[in-house]
This record gives structure tokens, C-alpha cells and sequence, in this order.
């Protein structure tokens, strides 16, 4: 194992761990761009292709586990056809745990386009009913639309630590400020009679629209990444995804109006004002956990927006 000297590299106990496991020597050759919730290094594998490494602290107990059924959902997808690099291996020392992945010669997409809009809409095709693990998004962004318990709701949901800690923190925007607490009153109202949803059959990405997870060559989706939150639901999830961020560029104001009629094909309009919610409460949440005060009323604006878009088709 060969290790650099950047303060950002892996510790040498997880790269001896990933040597290990892998059977191969491990060089250390730079870090990828992107990565918000925690970089990934490219490496070089002994006598094999590159290769791309992800180490993120421990977060809990059960932590390995659930980057286990990550790389469980990646496998099943990939038979499939789903553009998802293989993962290589899995594994964990006391502090950190880790994922290997094949490396893909590509460039995060700086942007989405059009075009990248309506490719990724076919990539979440692939995604129908292909559910294969019990990690259900669609019963948590109706927990965290509707602010209420599973408990008291009926539903048989069992959230992971990372969920219940977010869904905590949405529980909290309402003290941040009038005009945060006027939008999520207004989420709640929205979602307020609706009912816990159906079990969905879909596999849900979770993460598919952030531009650093979409790699592109030439224009073209060659691969989707950072597949941890992986589980099961409505793919309209990864559609709802996709809407709020098409905000950004008015060029993608067309493409939006085809990602709000599939979402109403899939899951009718009250499961469209529920994953919609959910993503504009996560959308606040972030700036606010992270102390990004200068974006949180452009998101406060963009809520609105994507709930008047959403009222206009009921």
C-alpha cells in the first residue's frame, strides 16, 4: 500500500483494510471532484485498472450494513442494465467505512441540460419495479410532507439513523424564520389528507439529480454514482429530484412541464404534492443545518414556485 501525504487522504488503517480485502496493493493517486457528503480518491490498483475509493466516518452501529445493501442494490441494477459502476468491494475498520468502485473515464456533469434532463428520465425507467431492498423512501417523504409519526399513522417503517435524524431537523425549519415556517405551513396543509402511500415496487435512487453524481462524456449519461441511499419506492421520487433543480436554468422550464406529467402518471397528484414537499423540506433543511443563510430565501421562493407549477395541474 502506498499513501500520500494530503491531509485528505484516507487513514492508512482503512487503506491497509481495502488492500485486505481486494487482494491488492493500493496507490493513492488524487482526489475526484465532487463528493459533498465525503470525496472519493482515485486509485490504483496493483496490476488492475483504476479504481475509485470512498471512506466516510462511521455513523453508527449500523453503518457497514447499510453500505452492504448499497452495494446489494448495485448488483441487482446492473444486471438490469442500470448505468451504475460495479462496486469491487465493501468494508469497515473501528472509524470509517468504505466502498471500492470501478472507475469511470467521465466528467461530473457541471450542469444539467435537456437533454442530460431527458436521458436521466430514461435511466429512471430502468428503475421500475426492480425494488430489492427494504429501504423504503417513499413511506419517509411522506413522513417528512405530512410531519407526522409512523407510529400514530399506522405504518410499518422502519427508518434508518440518517432518516430519523433529517426527518428531526425538517421537524425544526419552523423556528428559523416567518417565512420558512409561511412555506412549510403550507406544505403541511398541502399533504395534510393524504394518505400513507401503497408499497412501490421501483427501485429510488435518492441522489440522481445532484450534477456530481451524473458522470457524462460527449454529452451523454455514462454513468450515475454515490448509490448509498439507495432502496425501494416510486421512481417518481428521482423524478421530483430532478424538478426541483431544473429552477435553476429558465432553457430547462419545458423539460420541467415533462417531469411534472410523469410524476402525475405514476403517483396521481396528491403522491406528486407529497415527494414534492419532501424535497422542498430537504431543500431548506441543508442550507440551514450548514449555515448557508444567504440560500435559504431563494429556496423559500422555488418552494412556492414548484408548489404554484403543482396547483396549476391538480
Amino acid at each position: 500500500m502506498n499513501q500520500g501525504t494530503h491531509p485528505e487522504e484516507p487513514p492508512a488503517e482503512v487503506l491497509d483494510d481495502v488492500a485486505r480485502v481486494v487482494g491488492a496493493e493500493i496507490t493513492l493517486l488524487r482526489r475526484l471532484p465532487g463528493g459533498v457528503n465525503g470525496g472519493a480518491m482515485r486509485v490504483q490498483l496493483a496490476d488492475r485498472a483504476n479504481a475509485v475509493l470512498k471512506a466516510v466516518p462511521r455513523a453508527h452501529c449500523d453503518h457497514l450494513d447499510e453500505t452492504l445493501r448499497a452495494q446489494r442494490v448495485v448488483e441487482h441494477m446492473r444486471r438490469r442494465g442500470y448505468p451504475t459502476p460495479a462496486w469491487l468491494g465493501v468494508g469497515a475498520t473501528a472509524a470509517h467505512v468504505w466502498h471500492l468502485m470501478d472507475f469511470v473515464d467521465a466528467a461530473p456533469a457541471p450542469e444539467l441540460t435537456p437533454s442530460l434532463v431527458e436521458q436521466l428520465m430514461e435511466i429512471i425507467e430502468l428503475q421500475a419495479g426492480q425494488a430489492s431492498e427494504p429501504y423504503d423512501h417513499w413511506s419517509y417523504a411522506w413522513l417528512v410532507a405530512t410531519g407526522q409519526e409512523s407510529a400514530a399513522a399506522g405504518l410499518d417503517f422502519h427508518e434508518t439513523p440518517e432518516q430519523s435524524a433529517l426527518r428531526q431537523s425538517v421537524a425544526r425549519l419552523s423556528g428559523y424564520s416567518s417565512t420558512v415556517s409561511a412555506l412549510v405551513e403550507r406544505l403541511r396543509l398541502v399533504c395534510a389528507d393524504v394518505p400513507p402511500p401503497q408499497k412501490a415496487p421501483d427501485m429510488v435512487h435518492a441522489d440522481l439529480s445532484t450534477p456530481g453524481n451524473i458522470l457524462v462524456r460527449d454529452g451523454a449519461v455514462v454513468a450515475v454514482v454515490d448509490i448509498g441511499n439507495a432502496g425501494s419506492g416510486t421512481r417518481a421520487t428521482d423524478l421530483a429530484t430532478l424538478v426541483w433543480y431544473t429552477f435553476r436554468d429558465p432553457l430547462l422550464d419545458g423539460v420541467r412541464r415533462r417531469l411534472w406529467t410523469r410524476i402525475l402518471d405514476l403517483v396521481g397528484w396528491e403522491g406528486a404534492a407529497v415527494l414534492a414537499a419532501a424535497q422542498i423540506l430537504h431543500m431548506l433543511e441543508i442550507p440551514i443545518r450548514h449555515g448557508r443563510h444567504d440560500a435559504v430565501p431563494g429556496a423559500v421562493k422555488r418552494g412556492h414556485r414548484a408548489l404554484d407549477e403543482l396547483n396549476a395541474l391538480r
